[in-house]
């Protein structure tokens, strides 16, 4: 009971003065303070939620197509990874203390994925992070978040859209001498790819 009453004391302390950040600005850390639900009481108000540069971001909820995508890319990567990878969706990635985003996919150390009291990962335990872009998050898929990645030294980033009708995957790899990410290849209907293992993925028809 003590330790429910202490998680309370602590979510109402960072909500104090909602909708202004906590004294300090909003951190990593406080995601894990946040109650499910909003501070009036709203439903699964903090389901949802990022932090980019110490600001709460607030995710609009998933259509059939991403969540088709996000299905088949975790079905589809799992599958072929070998043991000493885990893949995960849905998952916080620990940036640093302003950043902690929540990436559609990510292919993990399996250690790390091993732990099930886990909450988030840090960049150093993952070697794949896919988004899935919707209308509402394409300037952070697209502008926002791969620098991030790329300067938190994760090796491989995937972005899925559908332009058409059709499923195109744009595959990116880190360059270490740059810290930015370059474009290794564009693939329409699947993903065939080497690295961080051979992988292929056959979609199909996006509609």
């Amino acid at each position: 009971m003590t330790g429910v009453t202490n998680a309370a004391e602590l979510a109402d302390d960072i909500l104090a003065n909602w909708p202004y950040p906590p004294k300090g600005g909003w951190t990593a850390d406080h995601l894990d303070r946040l109650p499910l639900d909003g501070p009036n009481g709203e439903p699964e108000f903090f389901i949802r939620v990022e932090l980019i540069d110490g600001a709460l971001v607030f995710r609009s909820p998933q259509t059939r197509f991403h969540e088709r995508m996000v299905s088949s890319l975790r079905i589809g990567l799992s599958g072929q990874a070998p043991a000493v990878f885990s893949v995960v969706g849905g998952m916080d990635l620990w940036l640093d203390a302003h950043s902690r985003t929540c990436p559609d996919v990510m292919v993990i150390d399996a250690v790390a994925g091993a732990d099930l009291d886990r909450t988030s990962y840090q960049a150093e335990e993952v070697y794949l992070v896919v988004e899935v872009v919707s209308p509402e998050s394409a300037h952070r898929d697209r502008v926002v978040k791969p620098p991030k990645y790329a300067r938190s030294g994760i090796s491989h980033f995937w972005r899925v859209e559908k332009k058409e009708n059709q499923l195109v995957v744009y595959v990116f790899e880190l360059d270490p001498a740059t810290c930015a990410y370059g474009l290794v290849k564009i693939d329409r209907g699947r993903v065939a790819v080497d690295l961080p293992f051979p992988v292929d993925i056959a979609f199909g028809n996006a509609g």
